[in-house]
């Protein structure tokens, strides 16, 4: 398990994480969602120990990473954003570098290196100086280098970045094959990457962990759409109170309303409706809404710009 206590990272006066606390399940596929500038790339450097944090730890299978450093390092592997490769190495020479560096055995190191080429669906290019590779395929060279040592941590940076649409179905399904003996972290832009791909999602706002659910929860995180002609103060007068009822939010066109739960909708809205009708209003649209992860990560995010405003 990976344990992320209280992280906290500053540049001078700029704090680009702050007190992250969130735990993450073996075999886990987790995705580190977040705009730019929200903290995911240093949070992603202090989990692979390239960068210290200034308060927290980082814990991997209860071993602290500013005490094991060497060790747990080389159990993750990491594709950066932009991956750093030499442009005038061959593939097959690149691979076997970072296998040396990763201190892959030498009579492991070519075996490793097929199987990591054959993942990553290299083979084609496997002679080729990294140079004249197309983005898609430098790419594809970042995650090879990032599993030749079979490590059980994954951390992916931006990995369907600069791929076409059938590198970016061969990349889910490499990600789901490495899930089935490593857990893997996705940071990514592309929602529907997380929502294709991920069991679990973090969202980061401005340093800060602002959601921590299964993604399967949020499928459950539902609404309700009601159309009546109730007045805005009708409702809050009539609904506010009612059990699970969280916030009324008046929608166009008028009389329509989105009402946010914190009990699923299917018990809420016989309470709504009897409410409603049993006050003499007329009820037209009653209808549960899911919250979807794009839904979600504007939400988080307006919130954010809400504040800025009041500030």
């Amino acid at each position: 398990m990976i344990q992320l206590e209280n992280l906290t990272r500053r540049y001078g006066d700029y704090v680009a994480v702050s007190n992250l606390t969130c735990r993450i399940q073996p075999g886990e596929i987790v995705g580190l969602l977040g705009r730019n500038g929200a903290g995911k790339t240093t949070t992603m450097k202090m989990l692979t120990g390239a960068l210290e944090p200034d308060a927290g730890q980082v814990l991997i299978h209860g071993r602290d990473m500013a005490d094991h450093r060497q060790s747990l390092q080389r159990r993750i592997g990491y594709l950066p954003e932009n991956c750093p490769v030499y442009p005038e190495m061959t593939v097959v020479e690149y691979l076997d570098y970072r296998a040396t560096l990763l201190d892959v055995p030498p009579a492991q190191r070519m075996p490793a290196i097929r199987k990591a080429v054959r993942k990553a669906e290299l083979e084609s290019k496997l002679l080729s100086p990294i140079s004249t590779l197309s983005r898609g395929y430098r790419q594809r060279v970042g995650v090879a280098q990032a599993i030749i040592h079979d490590p059980d941590i994954v951390i992916l940076d931006e990995p369907t970045n600069g791929l076409d649409p059938q590198q970016i179905r061969h990349m889910r399904d490499l990600i789901r094959e490495l899930a089935r003996h490593a857990t893997v972290i996705v940071s990514t832009h592309i929602l529907q990457e997380v929502e294709a791909v991920c069991q679990h999602v973090l969202i980061l706002r401005h340093g800060e962990l602002v959601v921590d659910s299964p993604l399967a929860d949020l499928a459950h995180d539902q609404q309700l759409l009601v159309g009546s002609d109730a007045s805005a103060a009708q409702m809050q007068s009539l609904l506010q109170s009612l059990p699970g009822v969280q916030g009324i939010h008046p929608q166009s066109p008028d009389h329509h309303y989105l009402l946010t739960l914190n009990e699923p909708a299917e018990q809420v809205a016989p309470q709504v409706a009897s409410t409603l009708v049993g006050q003499g209003h007329a009820l037209f649209q009653l209808q549960p809404r899911s919250r979807d992860l794009e839904a979600l990560f504007r939400e988080v995010n307006d919130t954010q710009l809400e504040e800025q405003a009041n500030a």
